[in-house]
């Protein structure tokens, strides 16, 4: 399911969340530019999972371009609402450098439940 694909010109900014449930899982995938304008989306779509009663949530972020201090925030809220939610979320580290990048400075890849 597709939930949002934002952008007219080279200058708009693209984002795209997928999801996927399988028996035991629910998928969340990101590709694009994640920033304030969007991440109500990605939240959307993770409350539908979290309220689910698959086994594991997996937010692949491996796609995910950019990433702002808004997607920092809400990635730490995730992994707050999953200690409450029995430890469900794992995430699948993205393939930028430049939202490598954001994880080191931030310190949030210390915190997050990152998968290999």
């Amino acid at each position: 399911m597709t939930v949002g694909n934002r952008g007219n010109s080279e200058l708009d900014r693209q984002f795209e969340v997928t999801s996927e449930r399988t028996s035991a899982e629910h998928r969340i995938e990101v590709a694009g530019e994640m920033d304030l304008s969007v991440i109500r989306e990605l939240d959307r779509e993770m409350r539908e999972a979290e309220a689910s009663d698959s086994e594991r949530i997996v937010l692949d972020l491996r796609q995910l371009e950019f990433m702002d201090a808004a997607g920092i925030r809400l990635l730490l809220e995730l992994d707050e609402r999953a200690k409450g939610n029995g430890r469900r979320l794992r995430i699948k580290s993205a393939l930028s450098p430049a939202v490598q990048r954001v994880f080191e400075l931030t310190g949030a890849g210390e915190i997050l439940p990152f998968e290999g």
